[in-house]
């Protein structure tokens, strides 16, 4: 059921991150960077919601983060399979 979310809908542009970030292109492809790395990482029978809460989820917590630009690949890759992984457990199922 992932394919029937469509990622580009929730992707930055550089005007979500300029209030924030010197530098709100690089920030907003970072922050797009991570989005892909969930949708990527989701199993393809994902239910639908879940999928689009742990996008949003994901864009809540990472659009003002001031480490975004910083944060390196391996990283964030840890920090994206650490959410798919205990999305459950931290009572996010509302």
């Amino acid at each position: 059921m992932k394919h029937m979310v469509d990622i580009q809908v929730v992707l930055a542009t550089w005007q979500d991150m300029e209030d924030v970030f010197e530098d709100p292109d690089e920030a907003a492809e970072r922050l797009n960077t991570v989005l892909h790395m969930v949708y990527d990482r989701a199993e393809e029978d994902i239910e639908i919601e879940r999928l689009e809460k742990l996008l949003a989820h994901t864009w809540s917590i990472w659009h003002q983060d001031d480490n975004l630009l910083y944060v390196n690949d391996d990283d964030l890759l840890d920090w994206v399979d650490h959410l798919l992984a205990t999305w459950d457990d931290a009572d996010n199922l509302d």
